[in-house]
């Protein structure tokens, strides 16, 4: 482990029962918690607390849980489907329930669908993130067919494209979260 490896908060976007988000986001985690750089919180929306909507000041936002890990994080991974070209509303809910914790932070994503992969939601998503000043990174992970393409243990069928754009993924994540950590320290960011 390093000295200080980056906080990297996974977020499981969809909700719906009989997802596919929890496959897509056990192997992403599972390939990236070997890492040294790293220390990674599994946020899944279907099963921790979301603020109250009557919650709106920032205070109270923070300190609901996953407003308190959110805030904790250097950065994130959105695993997400694509649900008619965009991405699921309880995604939108948790990113529009929280405010400053996504602020001078890098995103990154990994996408699941049909024939774009999800590539359509996470475009959506950068758009979204960059209104509450928040870096995502170039790289994503994209499952096209993915319910095709892991097979019954939960593991891509063709594992080295994915490991490989997974560690892109990361390694940019990292360069990001520590770079804008050291950067909010040093000046914490004002929006």
């Amino acid at each position: 482990m390093t000295e200080n490896p980056v906080q990297l908060a996974v977020i499981v976007g969809s909700t719906r029962p009989g997802r596919f988000g929890p496959t897509v986001a056990n192997w992403f985690v599972e390939h990236a918690e070997p890492r040294a750089d790293i220390a990674i919180d599994l946020i899944d929306l279907a099963e921790d607390e979301l603020p109250q909507p009557a919650s709106d000041t920032t205070a109270a936002r923070v300190s609901q849980p996953v407003g308190a890990r959110l805030a904790a994080a250097d950065g994130f991974v959105i695993v997400t489907p694509e649900y008619n070209h965009s991405y699921p509303a309880p995604l939108k809910s948790a990113i529009d329930d929280h405010y400053t914790q996504w602020q001078a932070k890098p995103i990154g994503f990994v996408c699941y669908g049909g024939v774009s992969g999800g590539l359509r939601a996470v475009e959506h998503l950068r758009h979204v993130f960059a209104e509450l000043h928040a870096v995502t990174v170039r790289d994503t992970v994209s499952f096209h067919g993915a319910a095709q393409v892991f097979d019954t243990t939960g593991k891509p069928t063709d594992p080295k494209p994915a490991a490989a754009a997974a560690d892109q993924l990361l390694d940019q994540l990292v360069w990001w979260g520590a770079a804008l950590r050291s950067a909010r320290t040093e000046r914490p960011y004002v929006a």
